[in-house]
């Protein structure tokens, strides 16, 4: 057995895939609605979804959902490129989720039992990327008890104030603030927020932010030379879905991922996909 070691704010076993929060950074996360955790994922893992991303943007599968201010003309000028739901086209980021640390991270966070609501690409292109504005992910999910979803954002590319990383303000997830319909989204909402509070989570490549779906936050202008993406995996406690949820006439399964009734991707997609996401990373190496 090797010995515990602390790496990144994590409890490390000597193992990546057995990372594990601390209790520090899960009273952040209740106390603040979000932590930041760097180096979540290793070298290997970052490299391999870096190039799935580029394999999806050279395909085309992201779009500019940027307008020019009407909310349907799309800019040439700006551009916010995004890919929702990203697993149909991706098998390793539908093996993700199923990943013992990103379960066991969750699951410490929202409790036992979660399922995957929903992913999604947003990258950047540098110069004209635009950023996306202020939010917060309860006003899409409308959830009772919005600290019971948390989202999982990953640094694809090192992300920093140049580029537009991602901002959160502390302390601010417990009340709803009114939103609007955002001019410059073809789809988008937006809201008002102090942001001379806001905190800036300046990550390396393959750190992640955990923040739940009442943290308010945006990204910036990616000012930079070089692309920026992340992406983002949301998740829910059972407690706070209802029968639809599960419903096989949904468009794309949300995969119960711990307790009753998770079969590890086998109900969703035919196959488990427990250890997938390692193995995968492996090949591409």
């Amino acid at each position: 057995m090797g010995s515990n070691h602390n790496v990144c704010g994590l409890t490390y076993s000597g193992i990546p895939h057995l990372m594990k929060l601390t209790p520090d950074q899960i009273s952040q996360f209740l106390d603040r609605g979000y932590v930041a955790v760097p180096g979540f994922f290793d070298a290997g893992e970052t490299v391999a979804l870096q190039t799935d991303v580029e394999r999806l943007q050279n395909h085309g599968f992201l779009r500019n959902v940027s307008t020019d201010g009407d909310g349907a003309t799309h800019s040439t000028t700006a551009h916010n490129l995004q890919l929702c739901p990203c697993s149909p086209f991706s098998a390793l980021m539908r093996a993700l989720p199923f990943e013992q640390k990103v379960i066991d991270a969750v699951t410490a966070l929202i409790g036992d039992e979660v399922a995957l609501q929903l992913d999604q690409i947003f990258l950047k292109p540098p110069g004209t990327g635009r950023g996306t504005n202020w939010h917060q992910d309860n006003a899409y999910f409308k959830i009772k008890r919005p600290v019971r979803g948390v989202a999982m954002w990953i640094a694809i590319h090192d992300a920093n104030e140049e580029n537009g990383t991602l901002r959160l303000v502390p302390h601010a997830f417990k009340e709803a603030i009114a939103h609007q319909r955002d001019p410059f989204s073809d789809h988008h909402i937006f809201c008002q927020v102090d942001e001379s509070k806001a905190e800036l989570m300046e990550l390396k490549a393959g750190g992640v932010v955990f923040f739940c779906y009442g943290a308010p936050h945006a990204t910036g202008n990616n000012r930079s030379t070089k692309a920026r993406a992340g992406l983002a995996y949301h998740f829910i406690h059972v407690e706070e879905t209802d029968a639809d949820f599960f419903s096989k006439r949904q468009a794309h399964p949300h995969p119960r991922l711990s307790g009753l009734g998770s079969s590890y991707g086998i109900n969703e997609y035919g196959e488990s996909l427990k250890g997938k996401f390692r193995r995968l990373v492996a090949d591409s190496g």
